[in-house]
């Protein structure tokens, strides 16, 4: 998947889904997704409540559910900056 199709695709769960309540910001290698908290989303660079650097790969496993979210924070795979409690609000998006 690549850039835009991962952008496309959380515009589909927030669509579906909401908003979280609070803004994140996906950082990855190729630019950043943002998630407002009324459920808009972006590839602005933004400020949010919670910035999280993955890889595309792995937010793409996020997504998908076949990537544990505490086992890629615990190994280093997602690094976490502003609100950790704002991150766990995505178990409910994804």
């Amino acid at each position: 998947m690549n850039f835009l199709e991962l952008t496309e695709k959380i515009k589909t769960l927030a669509a579906v889904k909401g908003g979280v309540g609070s803004s994140i910001k996906f950082a990855t290698e190729d630019g950043n997704i943002l998630l407002s908290a009324d459920g808009q989303v972006s590839n602005s660079d933004d400020a949010a409540d919670c910035t999280i650097a993955v890889s595309q790969s792995d937010l793409e496993g996020l997504i998908s559910g076949d990537l544990n979210p505490m086992t890629a924070f615990m190994f280093g795979k997602l690094k976490i900056t502003g609100e950790m409690s704002v991150a766990m609000k995505l178990q409910s998006l994804f």
